[in-house]
């Protein structure tokens, strides 16, 4: 009997852990959600669902502009982060170690100061830009920060070790063996990576996705730091709201983003066929 209940034993920790710290505070907020009033004279519960839609309705802008930037750093740190992780896991040799710990280096740097060390790069006058001026090489108006292309390039910088490290576990799980057998049978090294290495690395590709996406749609620190006023990130409401007390307004628009991230989820995990790709992982 003892043995029959030692997992659940074992698991209750977690449990509590998880209901402490994530069930009672969404409960609590999403009973908050529907609530009218203000901080002054209180809160009461009115089940006014229409908060949702007041939200939607006062900042949609905020919200299409966050999963435009998320999606848009997701993709190149797709773009860059795939051959990073195939040059480590295939091509690095004993210096696999090294390169892992060169890509996590910058996790011993504050988030927030890594974003500002950015701000520096790229500022007008900085050392990277005020030079090119000076030759003639830049207009005298050229500036990156405040742009979209600022907020993307700091989401991608900050998040893209999280889309690395899970490809580049699924790419050390491939047997260097398929692909020589692919390659004797006639195959080309981009048929060989087409048809062998890119379908046995789905797996970490959805996991990298998921770690960076999430993350990445909802930060406030990139577009607060390194946007301009309009580059504003659902983050950035989501803070203010709550720092001037408007407490449902601020916990629909939170259900409200998250709603949409698990419909994005779910629809990205549907179209890349996650059932597939998490057989053939566990086939491996």
């Amino acid at each position: 009997m003892r043995s029959r209940f030692t997992p659940y034993l074992l698991a209750l920790p977690s449990w509590i852990w998880l209901g402490v710290f994530l069930v009672v505070p969404l409960a609590a907020m999403a009973s908050l959600s529907t609530t009218t009033g203000n901080s002054i004279d209180g809160f009461a519960q009115t089940l006014a669902f229409s908060n949702y839609a007041e939200v939607v309705e006062r900042f949609g802008a905020q919200l299409a502009r966050s999963f435009l930037y998320g999606g848009l750093a997701t993709l190149s740190m797709l773009v860059i982060g795939y051959p990073v992780a195939y040059f480590i896991a295939f091509r690095a040799g004993p210096r696999k170690s090294m390169f892992l710990f060169l890509l996590l280096l910058p996790f011993f740097v504050s988030f927030v100061l890594r974003t500002i060390s950015w701000q520096f790069v790229l500022a007008d006058d900085g050392f990277l830009f005020g030079p090119l001026k000076e030759w003639g090489l830049l207009p005298a108006g050229f500036h990156v920060l405040a742009t979209t292309f600022a907020v993307v390039a700091g989401l991608t910088y900050n998040w893209l070790p999280f889309m690395i490290l899970p490809i580049y576990v699924a790419l050390e799980r491939v047997d260097p063996r398929v692909i020589e057998a692919a390659q004797d049978l006639y195959a080309s090294r981009t048929a060989a990576f087409r048809r062998v290495v890119l379908p046995l690395s789905l797996p970490g590709v959805f996991a990298g996705v998921l770690m960076t996406f999430v993350p990445a749609t909802a930060d406030p620190v990139n577009a607060r730091i390194l946007g301009g006023t309009a580059n504003t990130m659902i983050g950035n409401i989501i803070q203010t709201e709550f720092e001037m007390a408007n407490y449902p307004s601020a916990s629909a628009l939170s259900f409200t983003l998250m709603a949409l991230l698990l419909v994005g989820i779910f629809g990205y995990a549907r179209i890349l066929g996650t059932e597939n790709v998490l057989e053939a992982a566990a086939k491996r």
